[in-house]
């Protein structure tokens, strides 16, 4: 991991972040026009496969063993990162108030932390753990999940087990590529999780319904396909791919912590496209999100590698862990 990888690796982070975000202010108007959650999220991961095939497939061409090397990852990607965690939060959210639903899911980065923890069997350095305290008070302020609806057990769980699927995508978004581009990750298992999203409701597991008239969008009519559309390209394509290939840069953990910059972003379109209030708590919890990224991002620093060609670096090198170390396995992961 090189200084410039990193930053690029950030910049990508926060890209996928910003468009992330915006998916919210634009499904809602869809919600309120009576379609499901579940239908307007497999419409949109379809979209945005779609979306990405064309490109997919140009980035594959005369490599195809790729993916074939790469299956387990678009399988992983599919079932897990895009379809799995989506159902368990929609029913997360339909026995627990939405903000706490949100609250849960988003903890994923502390998860990543006490997995590394618990593998290595080393306490992670004292600016990761304080880095992880401040974005998580950052993260209530921003959420500030009301008490209104019952805290249901199962929906708790259910929403734990979204946080486990949300540190699963980063996980494996940044496994080693092994050839496989982040685009055809990001298209194969868009499209493979909006079909299996697409016949979970189809059996009516989850509510799965749509309308097709008119929707209210930035204060005037609008044709449904319009919102879709601009989830499905932006919010969807373009954010997939930008968050697997910045996870491939900066590793599942500093990946995590950048990803809940997607809630800063979905409060300020909400506050910006829907006229929703945004209060002083929430911009404090965004800037201490920042604050707690930037933390996890010093520890990061202070981990990269020499300058290549160095006497140091070559002695280090040296001196390294081989693969089949227990130890050594264990550090990948924690790179991860």
């Amino acid at each position: 991991m090189t200084k410039h990888s990193t930053s690029t690796g950030l910049l990508v982070a926060i890209l996928a972040a910003a468009t992330f975000g915006g998916s919210g202010a634009f499904i809602k108007p869809l919600l309120e026009a009576g379609w499901s959650p579940a239908a307007a999220v497999t419409v949109r991961a379809l979209i945005g496969g779609i979306v990405l095939l064309p490109v997919a497939l140009f980035s594959l061409r005369g490599r195809w063993a790729a993916l074939w090397r790469g299956r387990w990852r678009v399988l992983a990607m599919g079932l897990v990162g895009v379809a799995g965690t989506q159902l368990v939060y929609f029913a997360a959210i339909q026995r627990i108030p939405v903000g706490t639903g949100i609250l849960i899911e988003y903890m994923a980065p502390l998860l990543l932390v006490a997995s590394v923890w618990a593998i290595t069997r080393r306490r992670p350095k004292v600016v990761v753990l304080v880095g992880s305290v401040v974005a998580l008070v950052g993260l209530v302020l921003v959420v500030a999940p009301g008490g209104g609806g019952s805290v249901d057990a199962l929906g708790i769980v259910f929403a734990l087990i979204a946080m486990v699927g949300c540190a699963l995508y980063y996980v494996v978004a940044a496994r080693p590529a092994d050839g496989l581009p982040a685009v055809a990750l990001a298209g194969f298992g868009l499209l493979l999780g909006g079909v299996v999203l697409g016949a979970v409701g189809l059996t009516g597991a989850v509510p799965f319904t749509a309308t097709f008239g008119e929707v209210v969008l930035l204060g005037g009519d609008s044709p449904w396909w319009v919102p879709l559309l601009i989830v499905g390209v932006v919010s969807t394509a373009i954010a997939y791919a930008a968050s697997i290939a910045a996870s491939g840069m900066l590793g599942s953990r500093l990946a995590s912590f950048v990803g809940l910059l997607e809630v800063v972003a979905a409060t300020f379109y909400a506050w910006l496209l829907l006229g929703e209030q945004l209060t002083i708590a929430q911009l404090v919890g965004g800037v201490l999100i920042l604050v707690g990224i930037g933390f996890v991002r010093s520890e990061k620093r202070a981990a990269e590698p020499l300058v290549p060609g160095s006497a140091s670096s070559a002695g280090a090198a040296g001196a390294a862990r081989r693969p089949g170390d227990p130890q050594y396995d264990a550090e990948q992961f924690a790179k991860a």
